[in-house]
């Protein structure tokens, strides 16, 4: 058992180095990384598949909390990060991410990939049509933003993820610079995540039989090893971000949507 997870405690850490990177330069927080991988891994560490989603999701935010927050106050110090758009969409974002740990506790866990890779395939469209077509299309009002971030808060929390993928495409669409979508994308799906761990942990503390070294379904030892490299590589994709032309980040951005779109929907 404890060679086990010993194991998955390096993994961990090669995958962390790898989302740090991800979350910076794309402004996700590494769910979409992190939720399919940690679902290889559990297993090999004696994680019952009972609750391997369940775990994964939980401690795929849990992450996302301290990888988000280092990647925005990273891209704070590059002045990327536009509070007055933020205003907006947590309120939505926060109860959303709540809701979803909710959800996902009745919703079978084998409908969930295949209906964000749906979402997702579509986002990338629209970030590859983006790419020659400028938006001028006005951010909503109060209103509108808090809906559309109640929508992007649960399904990112269904999805275990920090919503940069939902988040990003929304503000580019409506014509806010790539940059500043990133960046403040990467504060919303703090609180994103923030909202969804808690509604995990809640539910995952009547659960029996977890593994040892939890909290509610999130699993310590991954969640140490993943955010103990993740936290450091944050700088790196932020630097690339703010080196990179807006063009180049579209198209990075839609090609990784396509290719975890396609990965979820097929997988």
């Amino acid at each position: 058992m404890l060679e086990s997870t010993v194991w998955l405690f390096g993994m961990c850490l090669m995958l962390g180095s790898i989302v740090g990177v991800m979350a910076g330069l794309l402004g996700i927080g590494g769910g979409l990384l992190v939720v399919p991988a940690l679902l290889w891994l559990l297993p090999k560490a004696n994680v019952s598949s009972d609750i391997v989603m369940q775990i994964a999701l939980a401690t795929s935010l849990a992450s996302i909390v301290l990888t988000s927050g280092s990647s925005a106050f990273n891209h704070f110090k590059l002045g990327n990060v536009d509070f007055y758009l933020i205003k907006g969409l947590v309120p939505g974002v926060v109860l959303g991410g709540i809701s979803g740990s909710f959800i996902a506790e009745l919703i079978p866990s084998e409908y969930l990939p295949k209906i964000f890779s749906v979402i997702v395939l579509m986002l990338a469209v629209q970030m590859f049509i983006s790419i020659k077509v400028k938006s001028t299309r006005q951010m909503p009002g109060l209103l509108g933003c808090s809906i559309s971030g109640g929508i992007i808060g649960t399904v990112s929390s269904l999805a275990g993820i920090g919503g940069g993928s939902l988040t990003v495409p929304y503000l580019s669409m409506h014509g806010v610079e790539m940059r500043k979508a990133i960046g403040s994308a990467s504060l919303c799906g703090t609180m994103i995540a923030i909202s969804g761990m808690i509604g995990f942990v809640f539910h995952g503390l009547s659960v029996e039989h977890l593994p040892e070294f939890s909290v509610g379904y999130v699993y310590l030892p991954a969640l140490i090893g993943i955010v103990s490299t993740s936290m450091l590589t944050t700088r790196v994709g932020a630097f690339l971000a703010f080196k990179l032309p807006t063009r180049t980040l579209k198209k990075v951005f839609a090609l990784f949507l396509v290719l975890v779109g396609s990965k979820m929907f097929f997988g």
